[in-house]
């Protein structure tokens, strides 16, 4: 009898209009889990003008019994407004498939190839569905012999909000407290810069400087990225409460990548008010809105659920795309720590 053999083979894309079709079918086909990499794709498309810190790498398993090989990985070096991204990886396949058996022959090819065009100091975290966040970390220290933190950066959901989940309600009123959720403009730049600066404080090691918060902030609003719940208190001076980003947009979804209330206005229902009104702005347009909500912030998945945001009850029922994903960061004293 004939032995079917099987081969994984990696191809690495400076550019992304050199991406094959079969890597923009796998974004398009499901653009909430892409959310992370397929924007950033688009955009690259009409901006990028040859550097070499921007590229993909696919794998892809050639069976003997077929005639076209199967792309199995896509991974993502590529560089935002303030640094470098983690390295993002995105399976083709659903989440239920990602067995060791299956991920860590073709991550293993995959990390080499990374090494070869990237080299070991350009990784400082990768952020991918949970198992294939630890096939890579591992692999990737045995072969750089670069250690990777035992803590996570960054431990999450991945959870979606559509126009049949989507919840609008009308919220408890606070007599002595007006608010106006709107876009926000040039005149709030300090104000969106320091809720900026406050929010990276919680995500170590990505914190920022007040020089790079300032950047951070005009960029955003120059490309109308982020809103501002904007909050009064009896009649006095208004305040901006609450932030929210919508910084990584394809056809059909659009993800919300900051949320960040002031201490100052805390509890009043601030954070659920905004997302609601931008959930219901982007859903005129979009299909779905998505976004990362922390394990260890049960506060932030409550109010996300309120929206409607799926897979975040109490109820231990699984959820179609409601994943658990991971960053893993390796050691600050070898790499070079990027931002996103």
């Amino acid at each position: 009898m004939p032995t079917f053999t099987t081969k994984h083979v990696v191809n690495i894309f400076r550019h992304a209009a050199s991406l094959p079709s079969a890597v923009w079918d796998v974004f398009r086909r499901d653009q909430n889990i892409s959310n992370i990499m397929y924007p950033h794709a688009r955009k690259a498309l009409s901006v990028e003008g040859g550097h070499d810190v921007q590229f993909w790498l696919t794998c892809s398993t050639f069976h003997a019994i077929d005639t076209e090989p199967r792309l199995d990985f896509v991974l993502s070096c590529t560089e935002g407004p303030l640094g470098s991204y983690p390295i993002f990886i995105l399976p083709t396949t659903p989440f239920h498939t990602l067995t060791e058996d299956y991920i860590y022959p073709r991550i293993e090819q995959l990390a080499h190839s990374l090494l070869a065009v990237a080299g070991a100091e350009r990784v400082f975290s990768v952020f991918a569905p949970e198992p294939v966040t630890i096939a890579f970390s591992r692999l990737w220290s045995q072969i750089t012999g670069i250690r990777s933190y035992d803590e996570p950066y960054y431990a999450a959901k991945l959870t979606h909000c559509t126009a049949a989940t989507f919840v609008d309600r009308t919220m408890s009123v606070f007599p002595d407290i007006s608010y106006l959720p709107r876009p926000a403009t040039e005149r709030d730049a300090a104000a969106v810069a320091e809720l900026c600066a406050e929010f990276a404080s919680t995500s170590e090691p990505f914190v920022l400087s007040e020089k790079r918060a300032r950047k951070e902030a005009k960029y955003l609003i120059r490309q109308g990225l982020i809103w501002v719940l904007q909050a009064s208190h009896n009649g006095q001076a208004a305040e901006i409460a609450s932030i929210v980003a919508v910084t990584r947009q394809s056809e059909d979804v659009a993800g919300i990548t900051k949320v960040y209330t002031n201490p100052r206005w805390r509890k009043r229902g601030c954070a659920e008010r905004l997302v609601r009104h931008v959930c219901r702005f982007l859903l005129a347009d979009k299909c779905s809105v998505v976004l990362y909500v922390a394990h260890n912030n049960p506060a932030a998945a409550g109010v996300y659920h309120r929206v409607g945001f799926t897979g975040l009850d109490d109820s231990k029922r699984r959820v179609d795309g409601v994943d658990p994903w991971l960053e893993i960061g390796f050691d600050r004293e070898v790499v070079r720590l990027g931002h996103w």
